[in-house]
């Protein structure tokens, strides 16, 4: 029962939209009604606002951040075991994605799940965030970085965290984050996914 109450809790964190609550509180537009149309600081940044972008993508991580910690932190006083912290671990995922509070259109999930590896251990967090940021220097997209930093970080659970539930959750958080990317797996296949400084294309979809 107490994993069940962490997970709900985690849910209702995740699903707190910081591009929709931002974007509100600068008088901006509603992120989803324009761009890719996802509400995420890649699409907030379109307006212009940089500072909105900024913590729009600060708030994202730190509830991912938020949500694991206090289940690692206060859940083993409740008996909230390793799986628990797992379940924690995608729920707060699927809020951001699928937020109950903004109509379940809820964005990509990338900074959402760099909070959530920092919480988990930050070693592993500043490892994929690395792997991130070599591959947008050598490559200068930041849907193919967030791809490949994607794809390592259960290489990098295993080698860090062993191979227990916490390194599970991390492999379907790294499955749910390139299924997210579809769009973009199109664009790059099709040689139309933008550049970090190019022009958007028709079609483009950034990661959020």
């Amino acid at each position: 029962m107490p994993s069940i109450v962490f997970v709900f809790f985690a849910y209702l964190i995740g699903s707190l939209s910081f591009a929709v609550i931002v974007s509100k509180a600068f008088g901006l537009e509603d992120p989803r009604l324009f761009g890719s149309k996802n509400p995420g600081a890649t699409n907030v940044l379109r307006t212009g606002k940089k500072l909105a972008a900024v913590l729009t993508l600060l708030g994202d991580a730190a509830k991912g951040w938020l949500a694991v910690f206090l289940a690692l932190k206060l859940g083993p006083a409740y008996g909230v075991g390793e799986a628990g912290v797992a379940a924690v671990v995608l729920a707060v995922f699927l809020g951001h994605v699928y937020p109950v509070f903004f109509g379940f259109h809820g964005g990509k999930g990338v900074a959402t799940a760099l909070g959530i590896l920092l919480a988990l251990n930050v070693w592993l967090g500043l490892a994929v965030l690395a792997t991130w940021l070599l591959a947008t220097y050598m490559w200068r997209t930041s849907s193919l970085s967030a791809l490949i930093a994607a794809g390592f970080a259960p290489l990098y659970g295993f080698t860090i965290l062993g191979f227990n539930y916490l390194s599970m959750a991390i492999v379907l958080l790294s499955l749910l984050l390139l299924w997210r990317h579809q769009s973009n797996i199109r664009n790059l296949l099709s040689g139309q996914e933008t550049r970090i400084g190019g022009q958007p294309k028709p079609g483009d979809s950034p990661p959020e």
